[in-house]
């Protein structure tokens, strides 16, 4: 590679790293205990599932101009890994996939969520929601790991249950907004089992039916990750203290909307940054 390309490379790598701070998230995206040859890594998977997942829900674009925008971000991903890519962003995106040997099904598969949130805003039952996290969540998770050469199938299982478990508890957050964007994450099924309609959500009422919805997913997640912690062992260093790390801030959300008695329209649960240190400490002592 010439003198141009490292210079495109490193400079998108550095941006891709701004943008990742400049992120809220419930878990760390790039922190400190990240090794410092990875993060730039770490960052530039972040700009590729961030880009297309504001393709999917920012701004006010029409359904055929999302999928459009997706369509032609899973063209330049075909592009980029035959040497042809265009853009400073894609030029380390290619780089990093062949410096690290990473999954490409793994990026497919983010496009393949995000490019079904516009299109699918309903989901009959759990194995659906399921499923759109096997696409939306997982990929990054499995990604993470083959960057630190972690590749055996019990680690991806319960790495599997994490990131599943991360996503789900960021749809109880997101209730509200996902509302007004025309999306329920809540099974259908389950709804309709406790007659739960959907002008509760248009009124932003919480009913007794409605906290027993939201605790049995609660209690659920809450198994998820209890099993995703078996992932815990297999680690070392500082990847096992970012994990534990993440796990926390998730375990975290779901606490406060136990602690306020599972209403979720009120307030948003969130994650402070002195809560976030407090965690950290937690999470190195554990270690």
């Amino acid at each position: 590679m010439n003198v141009s390309g490292h210079q495109k490379i490193n400079s998108a790598y550095s941006k891709s790293l701004k943008f990742a701070k400049s992120h809220y998230e419930n878990f760390p995206v790039v922190s400190f205990l990240i090794p410092k040859n990875l993060r730039k890594h770490v960052a530039i998977i972040y700009w590729f599932a961030r880009t297309a997942d504001d393709y999917a829900d920012e701004g006010n674009l029409l359904e055929g101009e999302r999928l459009e925008k997706l369509n032609n971000f899973e063209i330049r991903m075909k592009l980029l890994l035959i040497g042809k890519a265009e853009s400073d962003y894609e030029f380390a995106l290619a780089n990093t996939i062949k410096e690290r040997n990473l999954t490409v099904e793994n990026f497919y598969n983010l496009i393949k969520a995000f490019r079904q949130d516009v299109i699918k805003n309903r989901y009959a039952n759990f194995d659906e929601v399921l499923d759109y996290c096997k696409h939306s969540a997982n990929p990054v998770g499995r990604l993470i790991l083959e960057l630190f050469d972690i590749r055996t199938e019990e680690a991806f299982n319960y790495s599997d249950k994490i990131c599943t478990a991360l996503q789900l508890t960021n749809f109880l957050q997101d209730i509200p907004i996902d509302y007004k964007k025309g999306r329920i994450y809540m099974p259908q099924d389950e709804m309709d089992l406790l007659q739960i309609t959907e002008k509760l959500f248009e009124d932003k009422e919480n009913s007794h039916k409605l906290k027993q919805l939201v605790k049995h997913n609660v209690d659920r997640i809450q198994n998820l990750f209890d099993d995703g912690k078996k992932l815990f062992p297999l680690l070392s260093g500082r990847l096992k203290i970012e994990i534990i790390w993440t796990v926390a801030g998730g375990e975290e959300i779901l606490d406060q909307i136990r602690k306020n008695d599972y209403n979720l329209f009120n307030n948003r649960p969130e994650l402070s940054k002195i809560r976030m240190v407090c965690l950290l400490l937690k999470s190195i002592i554990k270690n």
